[in-house]
């Protein structure tokens, strides 16, 4: 289990980090992918039937890592702006800064899982108070 978590780790940190592009969370998704199937096919998990069997429970926290780093590269993925947290290096200024979409993307993405597939689905956002503008940290 200890080498699956390695590896999702690096490949996380790798392409899904705070910036992040196309490709590599294209490349990231691919990975993920296989990582999966080796796991499937290859944990061991020890341990006795009598007591705790913290084994087991390491390795499904990391099935769930797994279907979790999916996700979040999946979420990456669709997201085509950059904001906050989320910095996609195709969405950028000629400064370095953020370029954000708020006409595309002012909604809270709520993922559901059905039959292994993600859908995604949004929920928009209202500003009636507060508009959203353009920060810039320089």
């Amino acid at each position: 289990v200890d080498h699956f978590h390695r590896e999702l780790g690096k490949v996380m940190w790798q392409e899904c980090a705070m910036s992040r592009n196309k490709k590599g969370l294209e490349n990231a998704l691919d990975q993920i992918k296989l990582i999966k199937q080796e796991f499937w096919k290859d944990v061991k998990v020890t341990g006795g039937k009598d007591e705790l069997n913290t084994e087991l429970e390491k390795a499904l926290r990391m099935a769930d890592f797994i279907e979790l780093a999916i996700l979040m590269c999946t979420d990456a993925l669709e997201r085509e702006e950059s904001c906050g947290a989320h910095f996609r290096e195709e969405y950028q200024s000629e400064d370095g800064e953020a370029m954000r979409n708020d006409e595309d993307y002012a909604y809270v993405s709520a993922w559901e899982y059905d039959k292994g597939e993600f859908i995604l689905h949004k929920e928009e956002l209202q500003f009636e108070n507060v508009k959203p503008t353009v920060r810039s940290y320089k």
